[in-house]
């Protein structure tokens, strides 16, 4: 990544910005980090890779976005069994962006791991288009701005400073390996259950009255 955002400039920033807002495993912190530390050096403009990396991710949200639209509720439903989706998650999801909850977007476009998801669950909850564009905007910008600008600061420290991220990437990596793990479990027991709950009410529902 850092060999292509060297050569490709500010092309490699819109491309690596709009496949990582698209869901695509890039790490953008890498991305704006690198091209901060190409501005420091005098290769590429700060306010430039902000502008254009933000433009670029908003444009790949809107990709994500679009994903969870068209999926909508019924079809997450019917292939939960196989997304480990429940009933309950999407409740959740609902109520966590109705009113005022639609505020959560621009913090999750702002955090790292959660942010191209963010995007999904937006559009799977049925969040107005402009008002979610608007939204991510924020959060996109308030995210490349503070990355690039820590690249821009620690400018030729920052192969140790990527060094020492690698490290705590692997850590997180084994943590978030544990958790999945568990959230697979989790989630199939939530499933049974819930299939058993529809069963049974079907079976109620079909009985004959007496």
């Amino acid at each position: 990544m850092d060999s292509f955002l060297t050569h490709a400039g500010y092309a490699a920033v819109i491309l690596l910005g709009f496949l990582e807002a698209c869901c695509v495993p890039i790490p953008s912190e890498i991305t704006f980090g690198f091209a901060g530390v190409l501005a420091f050096q005098g290769h590429l403009n700060l306010a430039l890779v902000i502008i254009l990396g933000t433009i670029a991710e908003v444009a790949g949200s809107y990709v994500s976005y679009a994903v969870g639209r068209v999926a909508e509720r019924p079809l997450i439903e019917s292939f939960g069994r196989y997304l480990l989706i429940t009933r309950a998650d999407i409740d959740r999801a609902e109520r966590f962006l109705a009113g005022r909850g639609a505020w959560a977007i621009p913090v999750g476009r702002a955090l790292p791991f959660v942010r191209s998801f963010t995007s999904v669950v937006a559009g799977l909850t049925g969040v107005p288009a402009i008002r979610f564009g608007v939204l991510s905007l924020i959060g996109t910008a308030v995210y490349a701005s503070v990355i690039a600008s820590i690249g821009y600061g620690v400018g030729s420290a920052w192969h140790s400073v990527a060094h020492d991220l690698s490290l705590a990437g692997y850590v997180l990596a084994f943590v978030a390996v544990a958790a999945i793990a568990a959230f697979v479990v989790v989630r199939l027991r939530q499933r049974r259950r819930e299939l058993q709950e529809t069963e049974a009410r079907q079976i109620r529902d079909h009985a004959p009255r007496i």
